[in-house]
Parts: C-alpha cells; sequence; structure tokens
C-alpha cells in the first residue's frame, strides 16, 4: 500500500479492494475452507474473515501480483486452520460448565455461619461443660483419655459431656441451629 492509508496501489481504495475480494473470492473460499474444518460454519466464517483481513493488510503485494490472488488467499487460509488445530492441540479442551451445576455444594456461607453459631453457643457453657466437650468432641478423645487430660473421674466426664451436650442443643436453636 502507499504511505497514504486508504489508497492501494493502482488507484483503488481500501474499501474497494475489499469488496473486489470479497465478491470475487469469499463464497468459493468458504466452501473450500468448511471442508478443511470439518463443516463447521461457524469456524469456516472466522477462518475467511481472518484470511480477508491478511489481503487486506498486504494488499500492496496481491495489486503487484500477476494472476489470480485466489491460490494466495487459499493458502493463506490453509495455513489459519492449521495454525488453529495446533493451537486447539496446545492447550486443555474446554468442557462444558453444565455437569458441574449437577454436583450439590455445600454453600461456604452457611457452614461459616454454623461455625460462628457453634462457636458462640460453645461460649454459653460453663467452663466445665465447655472443656468435656472440647476434649471429647472437638480433640476426638475417648472418656478415658478426657478424664486423664482433665484430671477428672471417668462417670463425672460422662454426667458432664450428657449435661453439655443438653445445654448445647438448647444453645444451638435458640440461635436458630438445627440438626
Amino acid at each position: 500500500m502507499t504511505e497514504e492509508r486508504g489508497q492501494a496501489p493502482g488507484g483503488r481504495t481500501d474499501e474497494e479492494l475489499m469488496r473486489a475480494l470479497y465478491r470475487e473470492h469469499a463464497g468459493p473460499l468458504l466452501g473450500f475452507v468448511i471442508h478443511l474444518v470439518g463443516g463447521d460454519r461457524q469456524r469456516a466464517e472466522d477462518v475467511v474473515q481472518e484470511t480477508l483481513v491478511r489481503a487486506w493488510r498486504h494488499a500492496d503485494q496481491l495489486e503487484t501480483a500477476t494472476g489470480s490472488v485466489r491460490p494466495w488467499l487459499v493458502t493463506v487460509a490453509r495455513r489459519i486452520v492449521i495454525d488453529n488445530h495446533r493451537r486447539s492441540l496446545a492447550r486443555p479442551p474446554e468442557t462444558d460448565a453444565a455437569p458441574l451445576e449437577l454436583i450439590p455444594a455445600e454453600d461456604e456461607i452457611d457452614r461459616a455461619l454454623r461455625m460462628m453459631a457453634i462457636t458462640d453457643a460453645l461460649g454459653a457453657l460453663t467452663p466445665a461443660h465447655r472443656e468435656v466437650i472440647v476434649e471429647t468432641y472437638l480433640k476426638g478423645r475417648s472418656v478415658a483419655e478426657a478424664a486423664a487430660e482433665l484430671g477428672i473421674p471417668e462417670g463425672t466426664v460422662k454426667s458432664r459431656v450428657y449435661y453439655a451436650l443438653r445445654s448445647l442443643r438448647i444453645a444451638l436453636e435458640e440461635r436458630g441451629v438445627t440438626s
């Protein structure tokens, strides 16, 4: 192209050149590319569009070329299809998000709110009841291990756990947390 944008060699404007290229070559080029992309019309139209844009960018070469520009266009289109195919092989395949929507996922906000309510309810217990719940449920210790850790008899641990769970259930119900 000449220095002045919009004027192609030979006196034709860029717009005239593109209209002529499209009118003469877009249909046959689309038919050729559809076969290359396995019948995917949308992809074929994208390739034809990209081919014509590249032709516009190299208008100076097209104007000075003798003979038909169709072989040049076909070569460019074929290379675009090959490049797109190679690019698709280089990255992981895209997946549809629809199956993910079928997987039930727990809402983290609900879990966080539930944990806040449980922490608040544990704070409402007496220190003796809270420490047996922490030792048996949160730390996973047996009654005997909790008794040894707290320095109290096993029967006392059992009794405190029973009453602590009862108080905890009431405190949680007051806070709107149900089983």
